[in-house]
């Protein structure tokens, strides 16, 4: 558990960055109110799982390793793993149930194709064949094995998560809003578009050609992110600028800018933000931690970063806030922060009305460097230290994932964006309309998990109405009337979250959870 009132955010001792004008707030704004009880949302934004990989066969745990756990009476059964697709699934293997030991695993395939081949037209039937690694590499003591891509956990693992469900709200209808990997869906949830990029030189910035930063690029050079391109406006990008791969530009708004307009504090908080040094001439991201099967693990994901694409959002050269006072406010830090400034914010009770946070990489979840021990320490800590404060009784934690890794998910996509990129997409995808005429933004494509954490989330309740991604983004659009991203962006057509919520009173209380167990220790 990271302790808050120990830590210190450094006070600068450069000149403040200069901002785009665009993107600067004007003190003679006076900040949108929020238009529901809900003054704080805490996104808490994980990596590559699909609903069946984590709440598969929710309420039930086989409770023979691990925490156990034992499901309140009427909880409500999730559109999970039926019977027979246990015992006689049309892919190559059944799902099988990953113990607690196993819980540090191969990534999977989850590329754009790769993904629409695996659902194979609503089929559900070529997991195995498209999207499985079952064989790791890289890190030592991961566990690995045919038909892996199926397995799943339950809450003698993932308790943590299984616990949130039992005393608040949760989804089992929300989706990835397109295929692909960790950019597409960060760059989703606070945009709601991966149309607008384009690649430039990791030198000098200069616009130069290339299809695997960008998809289907115009004869300008914008098209769609689909990979994972590190953003261009980020000093740690490439590997602290050790390799030279070609990095991406986004272009057009995204939330942070209308945040801005309306005066309203927010910003994206990471592990590992915070430099360790400098090397000829740009900041390095170094620090690492240990994984549970003791791999070490960079903290700082560049591609995990959404603003720092966008140059309204950035904060290239890692610069700390001026002041703890500051934490939320454009400065020279523009919003963008390590984790520790969201904990210093939080103890000075300046906790900004807006908050994304992601782990360190050994804690992000994300299969092959993460697993869910690690991540339920974060998030468990994390909810923890924000149900002591004063600020809980007005805040919404937004538990949600930027992609499924591939794992399996048996539910049928309906796909209501379309894309005909013969490079890339598949009949299904191909046969629907293109929203703005932006190729290779299929989707919605796979379940992912989401769960409300509140005051005012419904207790111990199960939303069927289909959320995704960027549904999060209209939730925060609407709350404090901010407006639409426009061009085509899926805030339009995004499904609501209120349906978790119960906004006339709150009704649930404070359920603190063993970051090491994820088993229940304090109820208030």
């Amino acid at each position: 558990m990271r302790k808050l009132a120990a830590l210190a955010v450094s006070v600068a001792t450069t000149g403040a960055l200069a901002v785009a004008c665009a993107s600067a707030k004007d003190d003679r704004v006076a900040p949108s109110e929020p238009g529901t009880p809900i003054e704080h949302v805490v996104v808490i934004y994980g990596e590559n799982i699909s609903f069946d990989h984590y709440f598969g066969t929710y309420p039930k745990a086989a409770n023979t390793d691990g925490t156990p756990f034992h499901a309140a009476a009427h909880t409500p059964k999730v559109n999970g793993l039926p019977k027979k697709l246990l015992t006689r699934n049309p892919n190559r293997y059944d799902p099988k149930r990953l113990s607690h030991s196993q819980a540090l695993t191969c990534d999977q395939n989850h590329g754009y194709g790769a993904e629409q081949k695996a659902v194979n037209g609503g089929r559900m039937d070529k997991f195995v064949e498209y999207t499985e690694h079952d064989k790791c590499t890289g890190q030592p003591i991961l566990f690995g094995e045919p038909g892996l891509v199926m397995d799943y956990f339950d809450g003698n693992t993932v308790t943590a998560m299984w616990n949130y469900a039992q005393h608040y709200a949760m989804s089992d209808n929300s989706w990835d809003s397109v295929f692909g990997p960790s950019t597409p869906g960060a760059l989703d949830l606070v945009s709601g578009q991966t149309h607008g990029g384009y690649a430039v030189d990791p030198e000098t910035h200069d616009k130069v050609s290339d299809t695997s930063v960008v998809a289907s690029p115009n004869s300008e050079g914008i098209g769609t992110v689909i990979t994972d391109p590190d953003p261009a406006f980020d000093d740690c990008s490439n590997n602290n600028h050790t390799s030279d791969n070609n990095l991406a530009v986004m272009t057009g708004r995204n939330i942070g800018d209308l945040l801005n307009a309306k005066n309203v504090t927010w910003g994206w908080f990471e592990g590992g933000f915070r430099p360790t040094g400098t090397k000829n001439g740009y900041k390095v991201c170094g620090t690492s931690h240990a994984n549970i099967g003791k791999n070490q693990v960079i903290d700082y994901s560049p591609h995990h970063e959404p603003f720092q694409y966008y140059k309204s959002t950035a904060n290239e050269k890692h610069l700390p806030p001026s002041s703890v006072s500051a934490i939320g406010h454009t400065d020279q830090a523009n919003h963008q922060y390590d984790l520790k400034d969201f904990d210093a914010a939080l103890a000075a009770h300046n906790m900004p009305a807006v908050s994304f946070l992601k782990a360190p990489s050994y804690q992000d979840a994300h299969a092959g460097y993460s697993d869910p021990l690690d991540e339920q320490k974060f998030v468990a800590s994390t909810v923890n230290e924000i149900q002591k404060s004063p600020e809980w009784k007005s805040t919404a934690v937004i538990l949600a994932y930027d992609d499924s890794d591939g794992w399996y998910d048996h539910a049928r996509p309906r796909i209501t964006n379309g894309s005909d990129d013969p490079a890339q997409d598949q009949p299904a995808c191909r046969r629907v309309k293109a929203s703005g005429g932006y190729q290779d933004r299929c989707g919605p494509s796979q379940r992912l998990p989401m769960l409300v954490i509140s005051p005012y989330a419904k207790v111990n309740y199960l939303d069927h109405h289909a959320v995704e991604q960027a549904s999060i983004l209209r939730f925060i659009e609407d709350n404090w009337s901010t407006g639409r991203i426009g061009d085509a962006s899926f805030d339009a057509r995004a499904g609501t979250i209120t349906h978790m919520f119960d906004f006339r009173r709150p009704k649930a209380g404070r359920v603190l959870l063993d970051p090491a167990t994820g088993a229940v220790i304090g109820r208030k």
